[in-house]
């Protein structure tokens, strides 16, 4: 039986790391339970420090293939070399059968160079995923960047954009989700406090430093915080002469153009994608998968992609006009 996100039973993640209450991350795990179980690719897309990797460990837990390997590769140094070898190589392991290939976990796809791009997209299926993990092996991917801006800047390959990101999950930063910095706290200072030593706990006033901070570096720089509390055995010493960061509603208003070119060239692809699709859908008459060929990403993908993108009415008002 796979394991859930509110049974932490069994595990040996860090679970606590992807807890919380706030509506941002309640959502984003709701999400992680219902595709989880399918072996639609997953891209994880998130600042530095919000969790990618623990939440790739975690659908990769929850899914029917936990069984089986999860082989993280490293897109920074990534030779297309290693990355065929690795591909051809998932069976390594004792794996018996197709239902036991790995999950392979892409760290930081936004890095990959044009030549692994290449190869990436020659092993990936272009076709029917089954939903059941038999295929190749579950993907996840994982980046920092837009790959959207990516693609526009030349850098990024479209066909691979679209063959990995099956379902795109973005995980909030931590400044997004403030009323999960107390849980987060106790958590981290729990997991790192020595055994029999007594654990610190922070005051009102202390908690009130934390929720001022903004935390560029997300939760990996909170965990380390709590990691110097232990060390210096206590939250006053670790937050003596600590300056909380200016809130990030402050620096957006000084760069008002700025920001408002950034949500305006997000969606602006995000229509773009939209558009793309609609269009391959009319050329094939509305034949799925005619028209994932035609845009070489599976036919899972796409249906899920049209969901996403409300296409489903796009389709139906006409209908409802001629009749």
């Amino acid at each position: 039986m796979r394991a859930s996100l509110n049974q932490p039973e069994g595990f040996a993640l860090d679970l606590g790391f992807v807890s919380g209450d706030s509506p941002a991350i309640e959502g984003l795990n709701a999400t992680i339970r219902e595709i989880a179980a399918a072996d639609i690719p997953v891209l994880l897309v998130g600042e530095s420090g919000t969790g990618k990797e623990v939440y790739g460990r975690v659908i990769h837990r929850l899914s029917n293939n936990s069984h089986a390997l999860l082989k993280k590769l490293s897109c920074r140094t990534l030779e297309p070399v290693e990355l065929a070898a690795h591909w051809e190589n998932r069976r390594d392991g004792g794996i018996q059968s197709e239902s036991d290939l790995q999950t392979l976990f892409l760290d930081g796809i936004d890095e990959l160079d044009s030549e692994c791009q290449k190869v990436l997209i020659s092993l990936l299926p272009d076709g029917e995923y089954t939903g059941n993990g038999t295929k190749q092996g579950r993907l996840i991917s994982s980046c920092c960047r837009n790959l959207e801006q990516e693609i526009e800047a030349g850098r990024f390959r479209r066909e691979l954009y679209f063959r990995i990101s099956g379902v795109c999950l973005r995980l909030p930063a931590l400044r997004d989700r403030k009323e999960d910095i107390p849980a987060l706290m106790e958590y981290f200072l729990a997991k790192h406090a020595a055994p029999g030593r007594r654990i610190p706990v922070l005051c009102q006033a202390e908690t009130a430093i934390l929720m001022k901070h903004d935390w560029p570096g997300n939760i990996r720089e909170l965990e380390n915080l709590a990691k110097r509390m232990i060390a210096l055995g206590g939250a006053s010493r670790a937050l003596d002469g600590f300056q909380p960061i200016a809130k990030a509603e402050s620096r957006i208003s000084e760069m008002p153009q700025e920001f408002s070119l950034k949500v305006a060239a997000r969606a602006a692809s995000r229509q773009a994608e939209r558009e793309l699709i609609l269009k391959a859908l009319e050329k094939t008459r509305w034949n799925r998968k005619r028209a994932a060929s035609d845009l070489q990403i599976s036919y899972k993908s796409l249906l899920y992609k049209i969901k996403q993108t409300g296409l489903e009415a796009a389709k139906r008002e006409p209908q409802r006009q001629g009749g």
